[in-house]
């Protein structure tokens, strides 16, 4: 993908995800249960980075324990809606390829459904970089992604797209696609920009970035099931 469209789409994302950041907030209201096995990787006293937290609902995963947490989006429509939720907690604004930290600042990082947003193969390798960058030795890396292969709906779209690319009248890469979103309410409709991850892959970029991969596996509601991958640095 030429760089050029490649950072068109991480910023039609981020106006994607202010355009419709009330109705998708309210989509995201609670929890889910399949999320909240993942506080176990956490422990009192940890320093958290919630890299594309949306409304902050993750933080309801560590509600009994006491937690240093930070969460950060690039969509600013979301973070306000965070900050009403959690007025106690850490809420900004930030590009997730250039994050406002340090290096070695975080014990844990936890990005959920953010990576399959990432447009490239060089803009996703930076993301795992600099996520790389703000955590200390030995922190965790706690990553969701949507594992889109199992719908039927998305495999005629892969279809699609991917004759396009065949076809010299698609920018994206193989396995990307334009999946739509609907606000009925405010008739609204986006096409949202996704890479369709495989379990592999996903562990393939962990590794290209000197991760070690601890563990991975595929769960969730079918047909929304995500892939989840923690790694050590």
């Amino acid at each position: 993908m030429e760089k050029s469209y490649a950072e068109y789409l991480l910023n039609k994302t981020t106006e994607d995800y202010n355009l419709i950041a009330e109705h998708f907030s309210s989509t995201r209201s609670f929890i889910w249960e399949e999320l909240k096995p993942l506080s176990e990787y956490t422990t009192s006293g940890d320093k958290i980075l919630d890299l594309g937290c949306g409304n902050g609902r993750l933080l309801e995963i560590f509600k009994d324990k006491k937690i240093d947490y930070w969460g950060v989006d690039s969509s600013e429509n979301l973070i306000n809606i965070a900050k009403n939720r959690y007025p106690k907690a850490r809420f900004q604004v930030a590009n997730a390829l250039k994050l406002p930290f340090p290096s070695n600042f975080f014990d844990k990082v936890y990005s959920i459904a953010v990576l399959h947003h990432i447009p490239s193969e060089e803009f996703r390798a930076k993301f795992m970089e600099e996520i790389k960058r703000v955590l200390k030795p030995k922190g965790l890396l706690i990553l969701t992604v949507w594992y889109l292969l199992n719908q039927k709906k998305i495999l005629k779209l892969l279809c699609k797209y991917t004759f396009l690319k065949l076809t010299g009248r698609s920018k994206l890469d193989f396995k990307d696609i334009f999946y739509h979103w609907k606000d009925l309410e405010k008739k609204i409709v986006i096409s949202r920009y996704f890479h369709c991850f495989t379990k592999k892959e996903l562990e393939k970029i962990a590794q290209n970035t000197s991760f070690k991969v601890k563990k991975s596996w595929k769960e969730g509601r079918n047909p929304r099931t995500n892939i989840y991958l923690v790694v050590k640095k």
